[in-house]
């Protein structure tokens, strides 16, 4: 989806350079910083507390960032200490320098409780070799050869390669909470589906809301299963929280969301975000009619060519969607004899 149908605006074209920033509202500054995935930058908002900031989300941590950083703190953010990271969700261009503003700042931080203990673990588990379990799943959506045989030989990728330590200790943070930051106060809603326990903040005394990477314009978040879960449902859970921030939206809101541009029609958009996979849904049952891999249900999900840089993605949204419908009763699948799932759509299920 493109995010330009009717009712969707954004009231700044473009984002603020590096080390610069946008005040999008009183007491609130929009930097971007980038980041080394296909995904190329990640926004992260100040929120001015009078004596020092609070930050929502924080980055990667690579030497680029941290110059980065040491340029806006000394420009645009005045100085002024971070004496608080708020952390989205769990994932390591949003927490990859929480740590080191704990460290460097004796900045609290306040996030959900699955979110710390998932960056928490996944910061200390580093991994020289894929494995077992991750081998089995990728055999499990029927990895093509080449690109398991370029895997199995190389180191995976470990949260610690871009996320500073975490130390121990934070404040948890769950619904229905209300938080107080840049002079409002924050409603707290729990999202799912792209990470466990996802924080979003709705402000109670204007149009503000800060949704990370639940609700995104232009682009839909990265739902997936992965080896740690093989077989949760995390689409389950993404369209159970979008029916419900659904009922929270309203046209005027402002979103603040973990990429691309801040927009405003939330309403449409939310509408734009369920419609997606439900038609997505609709594609793939058609496309079981005789049996198929994960991987081999690429091109009625995403309908575009899937390389190098976006597989992984594609193959664990691609099992969220075919664990979604299993759970459902509305596939079946049988084992391979290379471990591969095959998953198969009844006949009177497919025009549903």
């Amino acid at each position: 989806m493109d995010g330009a149908a009717t009712g969707i605006r954004y009231p700044w074209p473009s984002p603020p350079a590096e080390a610069e920033v946008i005040a999008v509202a009183t007491g609130v500054l929009w930097l971007r910083f980038p980041l080394p995935f296909a995904l190329d930058h990640v926004n992260i908002y100040a929120l001015d507390e009078g004596d020092h900031w609070t930050l929502i989300d924080t980055g990667v941590k690579t030497r680029r960032t941290l110059a980065l950083w040491q340029q806006v703190l000394d420009g645009p953010l005045s100085g002024k200490p971070v004496g608080r990271v708020i952390l989205t969700h769990h994932h390591p261009d949003h927490v990859g320098m929480a740590g080191w503003f704990m460290e460097h700042h004796g900045a609290e931080l306040w996030t959900t409780r699955t979110a710390w203990l998932m960056a928490r673990m996944l910061i200390l588990d580093a991994e020289d070799a894929p494995s077992p379990q991750a081998v089995a799943y990728w055999r499990s959506a029927g990895m093509a050869p080449d690109i398991m045989e370029k895997r199995l030989s190389e180191r995976p990728f470990n949260f610690d390669d871009i996320a500073h330590p975490l130390p121990v200790g934070y404040r948890r943070v769950q619904q229905g909470d209300v938080i107080r930051a840049a002079g409002r106060d924050w409603d707290v809603h729990i999202g799912g589906g792209h990470a466990p326990e996802h924080l979003t903040m709705w402000s109670r005394d204007d149009n503000l809301v800060i949704s990370g990477d639940q609700i995104l314009p232009s682009i839909s978040p990265n739902i997936g299963v992965h080896p740690t879960e093989p077989e949760a449902d995390p689409l389950g859970d993404w369209l159970e929280s979008c029916a419900r921030l659904e009922g929270l939206s309203r046209p005027d809101h402002l979103v603040l969301g973990g990429h691309k541009l801040p927009f405003t029609g939330l309403p449409t958009r939310m509408r734009q975000l369920r419609d997606n996979h439900d038609g997505a849904l609709r594609r793939l049952l058609r496309h079981l009619s005789i049996p198929r891999t994960a991987v081999e249900c690429f091109p009625p999900l995403f309908k575009r060519t899937i390389d190098g840089g976006t597989y992984g993605l594609a193959m664990v949204e691609a099992m969220a969607h075919l664990n979604h419908l299993h759970q459902a009763g509305r596939v079946t699948r049988t084992r391979r004899d290379d471990g591969a799932w095959l998953w198969h759509c009844a006949e009177r299920d497919i025009d549903a």
